[in-house]
């Protein structure tokens, strides 16, 4: 579904949430932040089209929004049939939100001597659901699109500049860490801030 105008509004607004609670606390995983990207994730109007774009070989990490103090940023992730992660923890926390279709998330435990072993079953995140990482609790995972037929899409906020962090990934039979810092999939941000034909249209006289 591409976006629309209510939903732009929809995503500043969030942004604008978001940034407030940064002033106030630093912006941790407080209760309010969780209901604000709830409500933001259960709506499928305000993604901008640029960033729902598949890959044919790798899924994609489109930056929608980066706080200037780089204190969270908002990437929405694009899984292409049957795309996966490896097995990567994320150094900060973050909240996963599903937008469409389905993704898997395995959940790992790492031991004191390095190892590393599947914690669990299995979960499948629809849209509307969500999920928390933090790492003091673990958050070493591997995700993948559900689908082996269609593109899955997820919104992922994060307490930080996710793109630019240091963090690892792990071969799944010896546990042994391999730096890597993501970037993003595109040097393009969406531009969300161009409200002049709303301003315009409000202006007697004005074309919008």
């Amino acid at each position: 579904m591409p976006e629309s105008a209510a939903g732009l509004d929809r995503l500043r607004h969030f942004i604008a949430t978001a940034t407030r609670l940064a002033d106030a606390d630093s912006l941790s995983q407080t209760p309010a932040l969780q209901e604000a990207f709830a409500d933001l994730v259960r709506h499928d109007d305000w993604l901008p089209e640029a960033c729902t774009a598949p890959h044919p070989q790798y899924y994609q990490q489109y930056l929608l929004h980066c706080d200037p103090l780089e204190r969270f940023s908002l990437v929405s992730f694009v899984w292409g049939p049957g795309q996966s992660t490896p097995v990567h923890d994320h150094e900060v926390w973050g909240y996963v939100g599903m937008l469409r279709g389905a993704e898997i998330n395995q959940r790992y435990v790492r031991h004191a001597d390095g190892s590393i072993e599947t914690a669990g079953e299995p979960t499948t995140l629809r849209p509307g659901d969500i999920e928390r990482l933090d790492p003091a609790q673990g958050d070493i995972h591997r995700v993948s699109n559900a689908f082996a037929d269609q593109v899955s899409i997820s919104v992922h906020l994060y307490g930080g500049n996710i793109g630019a962090v240091s963090r690892h990934v792990y071969d799944p039979q010896t546990g042994q860490p391999k730096p890597f810092v993501s970037g993003y999939s595109s040097a393009n941000l969406p531009n969300l801030w161009d409200r002049s034909a709303a301003v315009r249209a409000t202006i007697p006289g004005l074309k919008a």
